[in-house]
């Protein structure tokens, strides 16, 4: 099993998050509509109380004033102003795609890199694979979390990538509570 998982959402929903394993942790991703306050306070008592991490997708601001655990930062945030946040317990996490994204993730203060995309996405039709993956992986002495096109087919390829995590939407979605990934 994976030591870290990552879920995307784009919306609060209570059902499917409560199905999710409890050791799964949300990155709350919107960028197609306003935030709704009410529905980020939701999102958070409720990741709270079931004792999930929650993250908030390239919005420091409201990161720190609803009380998420941290920010995701994707690759196309190049901004530096996050590196001196002193809240306790406050993760910066982000995506990279290359080399020079994870430098500047780096400087960003990140704890986590998102490596993306490993295998080929409906989105993405140029992938890293396994081995490109694991060349750029080695510039960073952070944890890399594998991203992008992971399914039941290819999961067992991330233990020659000697991960930290994964993340995902579809697979992790189909999966329901549990990801049966074998021993890691």
């Amino acid at each position: 099993m994976f030591k870290t998982i990552y879920y995307y959402i784009d919306k609060f929903n209570k059902d499917e998050i409560d199905k999710l394993d409890k050791s799964i942790n949300i990155i709350y991703r919107n960028y197609s509509k306003r935030f709704d306050t009410r529905e980020i306070l939701k999102l958070v008592n409720f990741c709270k109380k079931q004792r999930k991490k929650v993250f908030i997708s390239n919005n420091l601001k409201l990161a720190l004033k609803f009380n998420f655990d941290g920010v995701y930062i994707p690759s196309f945030n190049k901004t530096l102003n996050y590196k001196n946040i002193s809240k306790k317990n406050f993760e910066i996490i982000g995506s990279a795609h290359n080399i020079k994204e994870i430098l500047n993730k780096e400087k960003q203060g990140c704890t986590k890199i998102f490596l993306c995309p490993i295998f080929k996405t409906n989105k993405h039709k140029n992938f890293l694979g396994v081995t490109r993956f694991n060349l750029i992986k080695l510039v960073t002495k952070r944890d890399v979390i594998s991203l992008g096109g992971i399914n039941e087919k290819n999961v067992k390829r991330l233990k020659i990538c000697s991960v930290k995590g994964l993340a995902g939407i579809s697979w992790i979605k189909k999966n329901g509570p549990s990801i049966n990934t074998g021993p890691f």
